[in-house]
């Protein structure tokens, strides 16, 4: 088993920036793969970003060049730094870990971009 935990999501103001982290605990595989999906009110969840065990990275074209994916494979944890917010990206985020065929998911964190 797996468990992730979100942290770092709240309440920011347009054209700011915010920094979400994924802690990853458990039975972990080296050749994983890693990433971030977002669910906003009455939309299906779409994927934002995901990484591989080995950093390689594939962002959606609307947060391209505005959030960037990462992760510490030392502290088994993800991050995604968003900036320049817009009010469309307010949303649940939610990681995942995926290795063999299996998906792990954290619980969510709320992201709202208001004035």
């Amino acid at each position: 088993q797996v468990q992730l935990v979100e942290s770092g999501g709240g309440l920011v103001q347009p054209g700011g920036s915010l920094r979400l982290s994924c802690a990853v605990s458990g039975r972990i595989e080296s050749f994983n793969t890693m990433g971030w999906h977002r669910q906003a009110p009455g939309k299906e969840r779409e994927l934002v970003a995901y990484i591989h065990w080995n950093g390689v990275t594939n962002h959606s074209d609307s947060v391209k060049g505005r959030f960037t994916i990462s992760r510490d494979n030392a502290q088994n944890t993800m991050y995604l730094q968003m900036n320049s917010l817009k009010p469309d990206d307010t949303a649940v985020y939610y990681c995942y870990y995926s290795y063999g065929g299996k998906a792990y998911w954290g619980q969510g964190t709320q992201v709202t971009v208001s004035s």
